[in-house]
């Protein structure tokens, strides 16, 4: 898992065309939506990724790359379920709708599905997970950057209206949820991440 782009010398379209941008949010959405496989977890214990964007950014993937070493595959699964499936549910909730109005499948859940409609992009057969959870939503952006049929200006409306809102706030409670370990260097990556995205997407 390598990359030879950097993304601190890339601004403007450059930078939303930027492949580094696809592979981070395919990672997330691959990390959040279950366990990692072993394979990945060696890819990561692996990382090396030229993404010099920020020194928070660059930490973060090197947190990442140090828990993956750290924690067996085993661990990180029985982490991901008391985070994310748990007895009834997990300690985490990963959904746009929750963050909004401590409801599931909410209005932020259909404005979503409404904009997906407008953009031409449809639910996978068989997921159960509604659209508006963090892993649904970090595999949407990378689809979205990947299109040539969807605009920049789209790009940044979809950000601001889907992921900003809320998704900074989850990536941080992710880091201070008790049963995080691995999944503590997941948050920091997002989070940092997002950080960066905001920056660069928002009007000049």
């Amino acid at each position: 898992m390598t990359s030879s782009d950097t993304m601190q010398a890339l601004s403007g379209e450059d930078y939303l065309t930027s492949p580094v941008r696809e592979d981070l949010y395919v990672l997330l959405s691959n990390l959040l939506v279950q366990p990692p496989t072993g394979d990945l977890m060696r890819q990561l214990a692996d990382l090396s990724w030229d993404v010099a964007v920020s020194p928070a950014l660059a930490a973060s993937l090197d947190m990442l790359r140090a828990a993956a070493t750290a924690c067996s595959q085993g661990a990180v699964e029985r982490e991901f379920e008391d985070l994310f499936i748990g007895l009834g549910r997990g300690e985490m909730m990963p959904y746009a709708s929750w963050y909004a109005e401590k409801l599931l499948m909410g209005a932020p859940l259909v404005r979503l599905r409404s904009d997906l409609a407008k953009l031409g992009i449809r639910r996978r057969a068989k997921v159960c997970e509604p659209e508006d959870h963090v892993a649904a939503l970090c595999e949407t952006m990378a689809l979205i950057i990947r299109s040539p049929q969807i605009s920049p200006e789209q790009q940044r409306d979809f950000f601001f209206k889907h992921m900003q809102p809320w998704m900074v706030r989850f990536f941080i409670d992710l880091q201070r949820a008790s049963a995080a370990r691995f999944y503590r260097a997941v948050g920091g990556l997002g989070e940092h991440f997002l950080r960066v995205e905001r920056l660069h997407l928002q009007p000049k």
